[in-house]
């Protein structure tokens, strides 16, 4: 008799967690596939502190085949889910499709950035919910101050310098806590005009910051934020974004060439294709995390609606520690499924929340009992630790290093802006020109013109180089943001181009010379 196949779509919090816990409790007895866009987990409460300098990519990255040896890994995109027919098809990283098949099947494909219906903001903003766009925001900030320290424009310079995240929930009051320490330290390196700093703004529709959040947590996050001079407004959105800055809804217009989006999020798309009852877009299920009328079918995570048996009537929030804890339940109902244990609801009472503020501070309430300053900060960065997969070794030598030594504020110019875009459902992939994502193993051209014709510069002609071929470092979204991340190609000047045709003449000169020695 065969082995039943389990695949389980999406491997963040709740996928990755469901795979490890099968593969305990099936023991060989079942074929447990993992169908992901990438080879890793990602650990996302550390992503800011990616941005801000302080951890290195792969710290908060945890290897999937490293961690799940008994499970197989597929790497792809789900495109559709035939429930009939129980498959699951997918294209791969280099474009081939794939189809698998199941006798159960977990959906925990997450969520994605949330969009609001807002001119300008899918053009330019960016979201912060992958690896890709921390890196992004990483080189950006840094190629924002290095310009505004170089430039000789005053009004210029000070709209480099401003920062610009919209959503006060956990995020976006971590970003913005860690960007203004970035960006204060590469000042005290590399001063600004006189009177001019960096200014980080954090802006929300709610009364406070971190609405979600007890009370006296969000008061100390407000503290600590204004005290190192984030501009905290709420009660305030953005009414329309541009290039140049955006539109605030209380009428003040703010010259800025950074724009983070970090409203919150939305259940993957790939739930709603199934045509099953949903709830706000997320999957209902029952307490056992099975979907009504679908023995086969599971779901965890942001992508399901579950019951929340401690607040009858209304449903688990869409939070890491949720996804965390469903991953475990749901893995042992599969199994139970398949006639190996018992079922079990899913129930689970907050012990607690942490928010990570930078430096040594941080705002923290374990076990109800209200902590701020540096023993929150500890308790925040020793749940970070314990709650972690793996690397923790790595990840606290990394926080050592950070206190002892100066951060490394250099553009490695990996990511581009038209290759993190706002609106996607695979925001942990990075896009290539015409929208799809780059394959496996190849680079995007930087010289491709941008989806919507962007990419154009100013008189309308593709970039031409000497040979009247596309520049390969311009920016082709440099109308939407004139200063992406990386080195941009200047034209150059006359000088230089003789110095090169003289230079070519010579080695041309040399080798002719050379091969007939040779000859003779």
């Amino acid at each position: 008799m065969s082995r039943p196949r389990i695949v389980i779509v999406g491997a963040g919090f709740a996928g990755y967690r469901a795979a490890r816990t099968l593969s305990r409790l099936t023991r060989h007895q079942a074929d447990i596939t993992l169908l992901n866009p990438t080879d890793y987990f990602l650990y996302l409460p550390l992503l800011p502190q990616v941005a801000a300098g302080i951890l290195e990519p792969r710290r908060v990255t945890v290897s999937l085949s490293g961690t799940l040896p008994h499970v197989r890994l597929v790497l792809g995109e789900a495109d559709g889910i035939d429930l009939d027919g129980r498959t699951v098809h997918y294209t791969g990283p280099e474009g081939e499709g794939g189809t698998l098949s199941y006798d159960r099947l977990v959906l925990t494909a997450g969520s994605v950035n949330k969009l609001l219906p807002i001119p300008g903001v899918a053009e330019h903003a960016h979201g912060f919910r992958s690896l890709p766009e921390a890196l992004y925001l990483r080189d950006h900030v840094t190629r924002q101050m290095e310009l505004a320290a170089a430039g000789d424009d005053p009004a210029l310079c000070r709209a480099r310098c401003t920062f610009v995240v919209v959503g006060a929930g956990y995020t976006g009051t971590e970003v913005a806590a860690h960007g203004q320490l970035f960006t204060d330290a590469q000042v005290r390196r590399h001063p600004l005009r006189a009177g001019m700093r960096p200014r980080w703004m954090l802006l929300d529709v709610a009364d406070r910051v971190l609405p979600e959040l007890d009370e006296r947590l969000a008061r100390t996050a407000d503290e600590v934020l204004r005290q190192r001079g984030v501009d905290v407004r709420m009660g305030t959105s953005v009414k329309e974004a541009t290039h140049d800055g955006v539109l605030l809804t209380d009428g003040e217009t703010v010259p800025t060439r950074s724009l983070v989006w970090c409203v919150g999020v939305r259940p993957d798309p790939l739930a709603a294709s199934l045509e099953l009852p949903l709830e706000r877009g997320r999957l209902l299920v029952d307490p056992h995390l099975q979907v009504p009328g679908r023995a086969e079918l599971f779901a965890a995570g942001d992508a399901a609606a579950v019951p929340d048996l401690e607040k009858p009537g209304s449903y688990t929030p869409m939070t890491a520690q949720h996804a965390w804890r469903q991953g475990r339940t749901v893995a042992h109902n599969v199994a139970a499924s398949l006639g190996m244990g018992e079922r079990r609801a899913y129930r689970h009472r907050d012990l607690g929340f942490v928010v990570d503020l930078g430096g040594v501070k941080a705002a923290a309430n374990p076990l109800g009992v209200h902590l701020s300053g540096v023993a929150a900060g500890a308790v925040t960065r020793g749940y970070h630790l314990a709650a972690m997969p793996g690397n923790r070794v790595r990840v606290a030598a990394d926080w050592v290093l950070d206190a002892v030594l100066p951060r490394q504020a250099v553009q490695l110019g990996l990511v581009r802006s038209w290759s993190v875009p706002l609106d996607t459902a695979s925001p942990e992939l990075v896009r290539m020109p015409g929208g799809t994502p780059a394959p496996d193993g190849a680079e995007a051209p930087d010289g491709a013109e941008a989806q919507d014709g962007a990419g154009a510069p100013d008189d309308g002609q593709p970039a031409k180089g000497d040979a009247g071929e596309s520049d390969p470092m311009r920016d082709p979204d440099a109308v939407k943001h004139p200063e992406p991340p990386g080195p941009v190609k200047r034209p150059e000047r006359p000088a230089q181009r003789e110095e090169k045709a003289q230079h070519r003449k010579k080695s041309t000169a040399s080798t002719s010379r050379k091969g007939t020695h040779e000859h003779r």
